[in-house]
This record gives C-alpha cells, structure tokens and sequence, in this order.
C-alpha cells in the first residue's frame, strides 16, 4: 500500500455521496476514474425527498417529490435544516406511528 496525496493509498471503489437540502447525488471513483452514480431514472441527481404513503410504504427522490402535493403530512424535505442547535430532529409519521432522527432520514433517501 502506497502513500496517496492524504494518506493511505485506497484499493476497490471509493463512494462519494453529496447530501444536499435540494438534490443529492453519488459518484464513484474505481481504478483512478470518477463517475457519477446515476438513480433508477437515469438522473445523476435525485430530489433530497423522501415520504410514506398511507399505508407506510417508503418512497424516496423523484416519486417521493411527485406525491408530494397530494400527501404533504407525509412528505420530508429540507432534512438538513430541520436541526435544532444540538443537530437533533425527531419527525413522526402518521402511518408508521414511528420517529425517525434527521439522520435516519437521510438514509432513507439514499
């Protein structure tokens, strides 16, 4: 194992994830190549959205955007500033009777 310009040299595939308030996006560098990471539409970014529906199903990106209109109670976006001082938040949703912390939600949109 080499010395890299940080550090360690790193083998395999290296994930790079940007967690951002409007859209979020993926890149993947394997064998000293950058890629962007694209979503299940073809997208190399994807709406920082996520929502249940009525019935608890998880949604996330663009379908989660698209509904949002329809079921906004059950909607999440703007995750990352929805954080008090401390960097805590707690949102409930309705179908599932379950809390989730900020950084759950951002799981559930990747």
């Amino acid at each position: 194992m080499g010395l890299g310009r940080y550090g360690p040299a790193v083998s395999g595939t290296i994930l790079g994830i940007d967690p951002g308030t409007t859209n979020s996006a993926v890149a993947a560098m394997e064998g000293g190549k950058p890629t962007m990471v694209t979503n299940a539409e073809g997208q190399r970014t994807t709406p920082s959205v996520g929502a249940y529906t009525k019935n608890g199903d998880r949604l996330a990106g663009q379908i989660a955007k698209r509904q949002a209109l329809v079921n906004p109670e059950n909607t999440f976006f703007s995750h990352k500033v929805m954080r008090d001082e401390n960097g805590n938040v707690k949102l409930e949703f309705p179908p599932t009777g379950k809390q989730f912390a900020a950084e759950e939600i951002s799981a559930q949109v990747y």
